[in-house]
């Protein structure tokens, strides 16, 4: 049996418990049977593999090609799959290049199908880099069996602090940002935006996210991530609101924030802004 995850709290008291044992919990789901299975036998098969077409018939290669991208859920879409693999990333109309979930991009470009004559499954490192984002994805993905919310927390805490360092302007980080479901959905719910916000013209939705940014965390330059405690701002930020909208109708602003106190400490100004 797989190590599951041990998330005893939802919200922010969750988020603070996985904080204080996330190294412990990370190990002993790395070395579980099921991941050791999963190592041991991409590490043997994927040096063998050349095609996308090869990649795709071979289904527990398959689930830990895209299990490291954050794509479990597409396991059953094989045509879909390959052709996001066969397309590439270099031509403009690849079909990962059109997508509005840029994973897809990065999982094209990582196994290099469509780029290259020689796919990046030949290079020696290939298999170490492939199952580090593997265990890291999988692991989210345990928790999210549990919360939801802390799925999203995790995965936007690793990508907002990646995306920060990255050599890109700031117009164009925030539009990763917005190319990433699950950063999307920790943004829009953090600043307070509705669903209809996605329906609006691009930059305008770049303006609004540095405007929220600056009004909720100091800044509306997502360079600021590379701070720890950016990040921890925005995560509390996610999961206070979500715990917020969770209570539904009937509950008055305050009596909500009355709660939400009780089980979550060190909140600071954070909530004052959301009452």
């Amino acid at each position: 049996m797989s190590f599951a995850p041990v998330v005893p709290f939802n919200g922010y008291t969750g988020w603070a418990f996985l904080a204080r044992t996330r190294a412990a919990q990370e190990a002993a789901f790395a070395g579980s049977a099921e991941m050791n299975r999963d190592e041991s036998y991409f590490r043997e098969r994927i040096g063998s593999v050349e095609t996308a077409e090869e990649l795709v018939a071979d289904r527990r290669l398959l689930s830990v090609a895209l299990g490291a991208f954050g794509l479990s859920g597409d396991i059953g879409n094989k045509y879909f799959i390959r052709k996001v693999f066969e397309d590439g990333t270099l031509r403009p109309d690849a079909l990962a290049n059109k997508l509005a979930d840029k994973r897809y991009l990065e999982l094209s470009r990582a196994f290099g199908f469509g780029d290259y004559a020689v796919p990046r499954t030949q290079l020696s490192d290939f298999a170490d880099r492939i199952l580090a984002e593997y265990k890291t994805n999988r692991f989210e993905e345990a928790v999210g069996a549990q919360s939801n919310e802390l799925r999203l927390a995790l995965t936007a805490e690793r990508e907002l602090a990646e995306l920060a360092m990255r050599d890109l302007s700031g117009d164009a980080k925030w539009l990763t940002a917005l190319g990433s479901a699950p950063l999307r959905e920790v943004l829009q719910t953090a600043f307070g935006l509705p669903d209809s916000f996605a329906q609006i013209d691009l930059d305008r939705q770049v303006a609004v996210l540095k405007g929220r940014a600056d009004r909720y965390l100091g800044g509306g330059d997502l360079a600021q991530f590379q701070d720890p405690g950016k990040v921890e701002d925005l995560v509390r930020l996610y999961l206070l609101r979500s715990q917020i909208q969770g209570f539904g109708a009937g509950y008055s602003p305050q009596s909500v924030a009355l709660s939400v106190l009780k089980s979550a400490h060190h909140t600071g100004g954070l909530l004052s802004r959301l009452v």
